[in-house]
């Protein structure tokens, strides 16, 4: 059978329309829970020859303690307990943003969210086979589009400026309905949805590192200890609980600490014109900054082609996105490469398949000829995207070599993007950006700027 994918505006505007549909249908919601992590436990499985099972079971176990349900979400225990952390998220807001999308006062990541996304945060929503590429699966605490640096987590405004302004050039559109408090709690059940995730995968990638022996009856944890009579279990299961917790509280510091990682943007420098947009673009190349302009671009063609910064090895010496086209994005990887198996060898991929992956899709780079960026079109955010890559992408952070490619040089690559894009495509992100009734907030998976 043939798979179809969203890509074009037209079949986007498609899909816009079966949400807003899907959206506004009164729809069964009974009962509804969170979906195991089936194939990060079956990864290990595969790799090491060993029921997880119950390593799967006990994990969900832990989660569902910690984080409640759809229906019902609370927080950890010592997120009360500890001053730090509740600040990370609003009971309140996680409420408005759970539940069933016909509750009142409720329900608004299942009404707009849910249907890409899926109701776990999994990226396998409804919708999810037939968009390319996928939606954000929320799991493995990486986010693309963001303000901080490499391995660091996303801050509040970054998911919410992702959930406001929608994501360019994907299906992840701008929701017109939304207001700003709808955005912060839609914010928080992001985040809540990531937290509850990322423990669930690390309870299972802490017990394998440490050579739990699942095979010898050894748990993750045991919940019938809690009440044992005998002490050594009562013991026992108060160190796995304590072990849950301190993995609970490190992706939670995480986050916190992401506040404080945003990477400041220095001001342009004053002896040549940065184009902050395309059209800007135009007026400054008929101004009378055009000859600087035009050096800028030359200099930037430079890099770009260069071996230092090597643009043009993913992007194609035109940038139109042709070069290096075969490779994954981490998301993919994860559960493939990283435990031998190659993306294309689909008979391996079967058992994984069949526990809930969406076949292995490339991370095409980015077309800069169409104008769409996905992370953000101003400059700044240009220059974030190269200075320090693209999380779960194979767009790596810049090399800056004394002499050669230099971080004031980043600004005339900007300026170099900026000439590739034609008038006709600045047409086309005008009429993508226009307000539109769709549903879906989904940072949308893209390996290049």
């Amino acid at each position: 059978m043939q798979r179809f994918r969203f890509s074009s505006p037209v079949a986007i505007v498609v899909c816009v329309a079966v949400c807003v549909f899907a959206a506004g249908c009164k729809r069964e919601e009974t009962p509804v829970t969170f979906e195991p992590n089936f194939v990060h436990a079956m990864k290990y499985q595969i790799k090491d020859n060993v029921s997880m099972d119950q390593a799967s079971k006990d994990s969900m176990w832990v989660v569902t303690k910690m984080f409640g349900t759809p229906d019902e979400p609370k927080l950890p225990d010592f997120v009360a307990e500890e001053e730090d952390f509740a600040e990370l998220l609003d009971l309140d807001r996680l409420v408005r943003a759970s539940g069933s999308a016909d509750a009142e006062g409720r329900g608004l990541y299942r009404k707009h969210c849910a249907l890409c996304h899926g109701v776990t945060g999994n990226g396998r929503g409804t919708t999810a086979a037939i968009l390319n590429p996928y939606p954000r699966d929320y799991r493995m605490g990486v986010f693309k589009f963001k303000s901080t640096p490499l391995s660091y987590k996303p801050t509040r405004e970054d998911i919410a400026r992702s959930i406001r302004n929608g994501i360019a050039g994907t299906a992840m559109v701008k929701i017109p309905e939304l207001t700003e408090d709808d955005v912060q709690a839609l914010t928080d059940y992001v985040i809540y949805l990531s937290w509850r995730g990322e423990t669930e995968r690390a309870l299972i990638d802490d017990a394998v590192m440490e050579g739990v022996d699942f095979e010898g009856g050894e748990r993750i944890i045991d919940p019938e200890l809690a009440n044992s009579s005998d002490e050594e279990e009562q013991e026992l299961y108060e160190e796995q609980w304590e072990i849950s917790e301190e993995i609970a509280m490190g992706i939670a510091e995480s986050w916190l600490e992401a506040e404080d990682e945003v990477l400041e943007v220095p001001e342009p420098p004053s002896d040549f014109p940065v184009a902050s947009s395309h059209k800007d673009f135009v007026k400054l190349s008929q101004g009378d900054q055009a000859d600087a302009l035009a050096k800028s671009v030359e200099r930037g063609r430079e890099l770009f082609l260069g071996k230092v910064a090597s643009c043009s090895k993913c992007h194609g010496e035109k940038g139109l996105g042709n070069g290096q086209t075969t490779d994954y994005d981490e998301w993919t990887k994860d559960w493939t490469a990283r435990i031998g198996i190659k993306p294309e060898d689909r008979e391996a991929l079967i058992p994984l398949l069949a526990r809930g992956a969406l076949p292995p899709i490339n991370a095409v780079p980015r077309n800069f000829s169409e104008g769409l960026f996905h992370g953000g079109s101003e400059s700044s955010d240009l220059y974030r995207r190269i200075t320090q890559g693209i999380d779960g992408s194979p767009m790596p952070a810049a090399t800056f070599v004394e002499g050669q490619f230099e971080k004031q040089d980043v600004w005339h690559l900007i300026n170099f993007i900026r000439s590739l894009q034609t008038a006709d495509a600045e047409d086309a992100a005008t009429a993508d950006a226009a307000p539109s009734e769709a549903v879906g907030t989904e940072p949308k998976a893209s390996p290049a700027i």
